[in-house]
């Protein structure tokens, strides 16, 4: 998973032009997040702060086309009703890209390309797809989400729970009310670690997802923040947080 991710910001480095001259004035940009998807992004609970891969790479960002990212924590549910009502100017929280969310907002160009994989308990380490499709075992999702819609195709809709957020999943995966949990392969690992002789990352190799930030349609800064992406896949930025958070350096 992490060669993948490493391989999809390196190709796009490549290709990135040489001279970056976005400059967005200063402007504080009100930013949506759902923080509760570590290592994406979290509130770290000795500061109160919201933190993580996604906050790194929004402030890089900023840094190179003169913007002052706000973030504000608010819930899956809502995040993009909010984002076209105009509460915030961007999304930026674990989002897939896909046909259908283009329909109706635009992304910027990826920004990581990640894998999805199903956690497991250890002492059920060895289950497998074919274990849920059978029935009797559930795989549980965030509500909204490509996990959701991946587990659904996967085992079918009657063996999948459903909520509203990924710790009130973790949990009912630890109290043994579902089976497993599908997520993004990136915050599989950083549960697998936060856990570590409880969960693992039991299966892996599922469909994977390009994500990127989260515009309302027609917004123009879209064009200003793909300059800055581009910029710090050009220098190495982002290489060197992928590496922070998942210790490929």
């Amino acid at each position: 998973m992490f060669k993948t991710l490493l391989a999809a910001a390196a190709v796009t480095a490549m290709a990135a032009p040489a001279v970056f001259a976005a400059d967005l004035d200063g402007r504080v940009l009100k930013i949506g997040t759902d923080a509760t998807y570590p290592p994406m992004e979290t509130v770290d609970e000795t500061t109160g702060q919201i933190v993580g891969f996604d906050v790194d790479v929004m402030n890089a960002i900023c840094e190179q086309v003169n913007c002052v990212p706000n973030f504000v924590n608010t819930a899956w549910d809502g995040i993009f009703a909010a984002l076209q009502q105009g509460e915030f100017d961007l999304v930026i929280s674990g989002v897939s890209i896909t046909p259908e969310r283009e329909e109706t907002m635009d992304f910027s160009e990826p920004y990581i390309v990640v894998s999805q994989a199903i956690l497991l308990q250890v002492d059920n380490s060895d289950m497998t797809l074919e274990d849920f499709k059978a029935g009797g075992q559930k795989l549980a999702a965030q509500t909204g989400t490509t996990n959701a819609q991946l587990a659904e195709e996967l085992v079918g809709r009657e063996n999948v729970s459903l909520y509203d957020n990924f710790s009130a999943a973790i949990l009912a995966l630890q109290n043994a009310d579902v089976q497993g949990v599908i997520i993004d392969g990136t915050s599989a690992a950083a549960y697998e670690q936060e856990f570590a002789g409880e969960l693992t990352v039991g299966i892996t190799g599922l469909q994977s997802d390009p994500l990127g930030i989260v515009f309302q349609e027609g917004d123009a800064t879209v064009d200003a923040i793909n300059e800055g992406l581009a910029a710090i896949k050009a220098d190495g930025t982002l290489d060197k947080l992928v590496g922070k958070y998942w210790g490929t350096e």
